[in-house]
């Protein structure tokens, strides 16, 4: 104990988080308690609420790690593809990176977008992560822009409109495929990567010029 009390406050920290993770993705978050994260991390219940208040703080510094990651791997993709097709690719393919890496905190991700902000037991974690998600949302609001300047994307869409029902197509396609993977192979003789480049490319048709739809 004498040696803990000499680490950071972000060391220990760190070390809860990490045994909740581990323990959400077993038992998901509702199954876990507080004195279960707490023997994990091996500190005592008491210790633990010195550094959390309670498991929704925990959950929102989960889902905003899980956020920032996402985030890179939005801007790697649109910083090293040139083409408005491979971009979108490279941003279809981060989403599924991430839905596989971090599938307990993908739809939590995509629902942050509704929190209040103005509401007084706003988590900072949970700020935050609105804030990266409109960040987000503001990349591909570029990316849409620039593929209709380059006359890839049609010149008739709604950016915002276009930029919800872009997340709400993508993220139902990959849920679909991760849930029912098994069917879709035995039903449609699909393999999930399959079926998902086909849902993206009808995504993709959408949105560009006839001479793009063509090249699909």
């Amino acid at each position: 104990m004498g040696r803990r009390k000499k680490e950071p406050r972000s060391v220990h920290r760190e070390k809860i988080v990490s045994a909740a993770s581990v323990l959400f993705m077993e038992k998901g978050i509702a199954q876990t308690s507080m004195d279960d994260i707490a023997k994990a991390a091996g500190y005592s219940k008491a210790t633990l609420y010195v550094y959390f208040e309670n498991k929704e703080e925990i959950v929102g510094i989960l889902v905003l790690n899980s956020m920032k990651k996402l985030d890179d791997s939005i801007c790697a993709a649109l910083m090293q593809h040139k083409t408005t097709k491979e971009r979108y690719d490279g941003i279809c393919r981060g989403l599924v990176q991430y839905q596989e890496e971090f599938p307990l905190y993908f739809k939590m991700v995509l629902d942050k977008i509704n929190v209040d902000l103005e509401r007084e037991d706003v988590l900072p974690e949970e700020k935050e992560t609105y804030q990266i998600g409109e960040e987000i949302n503001e990349k591909i609001k570029h990316f849409l822009v620039s593929g209709i300047e380059q006359g890839d994307l049609r010149e008739d869409l709604a950016l915002m409109p276009v930029i919800f029902n872009f997340w709400g197509m993508l993220s139902g396609i990959i849920q679909l495929a991760a849930n029912k993977e098994e069917y879709i192979e035995q039903s449609m003789g699909f393999s999930k990567k399959q079926f998902l480049e086909y849902g993206f490319s009808l995504i993709y048709a959408s949105v560009a010029v006839k001479d793009c739809n063509k090249k699909l």
